[in-house]
C-alpha cells in the first residue's frame, strides 16, 4: 500500500515527506492509520548522530486508529484507539519478568530497520528499501505497522493527539519517579532538565507527595513552567551555583534526583547533588560515546545509587503504568497536556527546529485525517 512518511535522507538534514510502500500485515502484525505522534529527543539523537541506512523513518510516539490486524492478533480489533510504545521479544529473561523496557533484544528489535529474516523490508521507495520499523512502530509516517507486543489500547473518548507521547517521553519521566526511583512521601528530588521528561518526573514527584521539588534548566519560561506544575524551588544553571543552592536548600543534599539532560556534566551534577542514600536516575539519552565523571570516594562514603531508567523504569510493564498515569490525568494530577505543541504533519521540520532551539517542550504532530 502507498503511505506518505517524512523521510530522513542523511544525518542533520530536514525531513521530506514523500510517498513509499508499506507491505500488507503479516499474521502478527497490527496496521496503524496514525492520527497523531510526538516528537521526542531520541528522534533528534537518531537524526544527527545514528549511522543508518538512508533513507529512513523516524518516530516512535505514535497515536491512532486501528485499520487491519494479521490472523494471530487478538489483543485489539479493527477501529480500536491505540498509542503505541518500543518492541520487546515477549520471550526473554527481562520480558518475563514484566519487564519489556529492558527487553534483552531492544536494540535487535527495535533497529531492525523493518528487514525480515527473509531479507525482505516492510518498507520501501521504488524497490530500495527504506530503514524503517524504529521503536517498533516508525510514526512519522501515516500509517504505522506494530505488533501486540508495542500496541496499547485506549478508551475510545481519549484524544489521540494528546495521548501520542504517553508512549515514550511523558512515561519515560514520570517512571523514573514512581518506578525507578520510589520516591517517597516528604522526600526530597532534584530534577535536572525541565523538558517534557523532566517536567514529568516533576508531576510525579508531587502526586508521590515529595516536600522539596527542585528543577534545574537555563530557560527561565520552563522554569516558570516548573513552578506552575509544583517546583518548590527553581535553579537557573546558567547563573546560580547549582550544587551549593541544592546544598543549602535541603541541608546537603537531595534524597532523589532525576537526570533528563543527557548532557554527561550534567549527570555528574545530579550524582553530586545527592545527600547520604541518595539514589539518582539517569533518564536523558546521550550520545554513544558520551562518558560520565564521577568522585568515587563521594559515591562510596555517602552511600549514592545511580540507576538507569528508561521507558516504564523498573519492574513495569508499560501498559499497565500508562493506565496509571492516564488514571491520574483524568483526575486533574498529570496535567501534562500544558507541554505539548501541535504542529500539522508538513510542519515537521518547524517542530524539529522548535525541540532543538527549546521554543516547544513537548512538540505533537497532527496528520492528515
Amino acid at each position: 500500500m502507498k503511505i506518505q512518511a517524512a523521510l530522513a535522507h542523511s544525518n542533520n538534514s530536514p525531513l521530506s515527506i514523500e510517498e513509499i510502500d508499506l507491505v500488507e500485515p503479516g499474521p502478527n502484525d497490527i496496521l496503524v492509520k496514525i492520527a497523531a505522534t510526538g516528537l521526542c529527543h531520541t528522534d533528534l539523537t537518531v537524526l544527527n548522530n545514528a549511522p543508518l541506512p538512508w533513507p529512513a523513518v523516524l518516530g516512535h510516539e505514535g497515536a491512532g486508529v486501528v485499520e487491519k490486524v494479521g490472523s494471530n492478533v487478538t489483543k485489539v480489533v479493527i477501529g480500536d484507539s491505540v498509542i503505541m510504545t518500543t518492541a520487546s521479544c515477549g520471550k526473554c529473561k527481562s520480558c518475563h519478568e514484566g519487564q519489556p523496557s529492558y527487553c534483552l533484544s531492544f536494540r535487535e528489535i527495535n533497529m531492525s530497520g523493518g528487514y525480515c529474516a527473509d531479507g525482505t523490508c516492510s518498507h520501501s521507495q521504488n524497490d530500495k528499501p527504506v530503514f524503517a520499523r524504529f521503536l517498533g512502530q516508525s510514526s512519522f509516517a501515516t500509517y504505522s505497522l506494530t505488533t501486540e507486543r508495542s500496541i496499547i489500547k485506549l478508551d475510545n473518548d481519549l484524544p489521540l493527539d494528546l495521548m501520542a507521547p504517553m508512549g515514550c517521553g511523558i512515561q519515560t519521566g514520570a517512571a523514573a519517579v514512581f518506578n525507578t526511583l520510589q520516591v517517597h512521601a516528604g522526600s526530597s528530588i532534584a530534577i535536572f532538565g525541565a523538558g517534557a521528561v523532566g517536567l514529568s518526573a516533576l508531576m510525579a514527584a508531587k502526586i508521590a507527595g515529595c516536600s522539596t521539588i527542585i528543577a534545574v534548566d537555563m530557560v527561565e519560561s520552563r522554569l516558570e513552567l516548573a513552578t506552575e506544575l509544583g517546583a518548590t524551588h527553581v535553579l537557573n544553571a546558567g547563573n546560580e551555583d547549582v550544587l551549593a543552592k541544592i546544598a543549602e536548600l535541603t541541608g546537603g543534599g537531595t534524597d532523589f534526583t532525576v537526570e533528563a539532560t543527557g548532557i554527561p556534566a550534567v549527570m555528574t551534577q545530579a550524582i553530586h547533588a545527592l545527600g547520604y542514600n541518595g539514589i539518582t536516575a539517569l533518564v536523558g539519552v546521550a550520545g554513544a560515546d558520551a562518558a560520565v565523571t564521577f568522585n568515587p570516594t563521594i559515591v562510596q562514603s555517602k552511600r549514592l545509587e545511580i540507576r538507569g531508567s528508561i521507558m516504564a523504569g523498573a519492574n513495569t510493564i508499560p501498559e499497565f503504568f500508562i493506565q496509571k498515569l492516564i488514571g491520574f490525568w483524568r483526575q486533574g494530577l498529570f496535567p501534562f497536556e500544558k507541554l505539548v505543541t501541535f504542529y500539522e504533519f508538513d510542519q515537521i521540520n518547524e517542530a524539529i527546529h522548535a525541540a532543538e532551539d527549546g521554543s516547544a517542550i513537548k512538540p505533537i504532530l497532527r496528520l492528515p485525517a
